[in-house]
Parts: C-alpha cells; sequence; structure tokens
C-alpha cells in the first residue's frame, strides 16, 4: 500500500466525509432505489446531494478514492454505488502504525 498516495486522497475534508458517512451509511443517506439494502453502497447520487458538489467534482472524488483503494464501487444499471474497503483501510492504519 503506498502511504503517500493514499495520504493525497485523505487531505481533502470532502473526502474523508464521505469515508465517514459511508461507516454508517444507513444513518447518512437515505433508502437505495435500486437495491434492497446498503450491502451494495451508497449511489453516487445521494453521496453528490449530500456533498453539495458537482457531479463532475464528486465522480472525481470517488474515482479517486476508489483508485486508492479506500472504497469499491459497483455498477448496477445506469448507476454506480460505492462503499468503504474496510480491509484496504485496516491496511492503511496498520502501515501508518509500522511506518510511523
Amino acid at each position: 500500500m503506498n502511504i503517500v498516495e493514499v495520504s493525497k486522497v485523505l487531505s481533502n475534508k470532502a473526502r474523508v466525509e464521505i469515508l465517514d458517512w459511508l461507516k454508517s451509511p444507513e444513518e447518512n443517506f437515505p433508502p437505495q432505489v435500486n437495491v434492497p439494502n446498503f450491502d451494495d453502497g451508497v449511489c453516487v447520487c445521494h453521496i453528490q446531494d449530500k456533498l453539495g458538489l458537482s457531479q463532475s467534482t464528486t465522480s472525481h472524488y470517488l474515482t479517486m478514492m476508489e483508485k486508492a483503494g479506500l472504497l469499491t464501487g459497483k455498477r448496477i444499471g445506469k448507476w454506480t454505488y460505492y462503499k468503504r474497503n474496510e480491509a484496504k483501510i485496516a491496511e492503511f492504519i496498520q502501515s501508518l502504525a509500522v511506518k510511523l
């Protein structure tokens, strides 16, 4: 895991907030329309609404977070759903503990 690259992604308040919200999606987002629960993640449209940023900025942030391994995305129909990648987040935290 590249600690520097993940840290760059986490250097933005909005991206950290997304991770925080996705920790408890049922408390932070409305019910998902195309999926029965939050097991598949949260629709980009709901994340964008909560962020209050443009669609392009929201998509860019989510793509960065996915490339860094912090999120996983799943396409269902025409929508993409994102959820936390708990294994990679734990790996990042462990890497920090070892390196620092």
